[in-house]
């Protein structure tokens, strides 16, 4: 009964933990987050504007062309 529940009523340390998935792959821009949002008009590495959520074009777009991009490169040109 328990795991349903927490399914079912999400718990603060489950939204912080989501939340924090989020801003982790949009720093190293990780998955969708490597392309701009044609949506919200975000740059790429940029959260979209919805809350805890990748807008469907930006998902699309990263599927028709992904880029693939090391830690060490994004390191490189942040220090720079």
């Amino acid at each position: 009964m328990i795991p349903l529940l927490t399914a079912v009523i999400p718990s603060p340390a489950a939204d912080a933990a989501h939340d924090a998935a989020h801003a982790t792959a949009a720093r190293f821009r990780q998955g969708a987050y490597s392309v701009p949002c044609p949506e919200c008009h975000v740059p790429a590495g940029v959260l979209c504007l919805a809350r805890r959520n990748v807008h469907a074009a930006r998902r699309n777009a990263y599927r028709k062309n992904p880029q693939t991009a090391g830690l060490v490169p994004l390191l490189v040109a942040r220090a720079r």
